[in-house]
């Protein structure tokens, strides 16, 4: 059988009766992904995030490079098996306040698209959340539409933009 590996992103913002506070369940996922049939090359560290929607609370966010022989829609399957055991309910409302998101964002076998999973994930590279804690643990893996690194991606995405000649405090002011 054919092993992939796999670039997982991983989000909580409510705490867990058993594990705790949101990092705490993000360190507690980064056991299950390994004890559950898929063996765990890398786990970034773990960072705060502003809420995307109408989420109030704080976001962990990390990520995971996991190696295993399932395809794509079957990990997808196992992925949501483990969101559910660690109490993720699906509201049917997007981006609101959650125990565990894991998201399939890249894979070894390049580009997937089914009714209930496109890989590379269609929003990943305009979230620093996932592209910081990605690009640490996978900074040469290449995205294969555009073939650049999750390091490229992620610096184009963070670094400081200067400011434009019209929002500089030296620019004429026009009233």
């Amino acid at each position: 059988m054919t092993e992939h590996r796999y670039l997982i992103a991983l989000g909580s913002n409510v705490p867990h009766p058993r594990h705790g506070g949101p990092r705490a369940v993000l360190r507690a996922v980064f056991q299950a992904l390994d004890d559950e049939g898929l063996t765990l090359e890398a786990a970034a560290s773990i960072h705060s995030s502003a809420p995307i929607g109408p989420s109030l609370r704080q976001y962990a966010n990390s990520a995971a490079v996991v190696r295993t022989t399932l395809p794509p829609q079957a990990l997808l399957h196992h992925l949501k098996a483990i969101e559910a055991r660690f109490g993720r309910r699906r509201s049917g409302m997007r981006w609101r306040s959650r125990v565990l998101d894991l998201d399939v964002i890249l894979w070894s076998g390049g580009v997937f698209s089914s009714k209930t999973l496109t890989i590379p994930h269609p929003h990943y590279a305009r979230r620093a959340f996932v592209l910081t804690p990605a690009a640490q643990i996978a900074p040469n893996w290449r995205a294969p539409r555009t073939n650049l690194t999750l390091q490229h991606q992620s610096t184009r995405l963070t670094r400081p933009r200067p400011a434009s000649r019209a929002q500089s405090s030296h620019a004429p002011r026009v009233v």
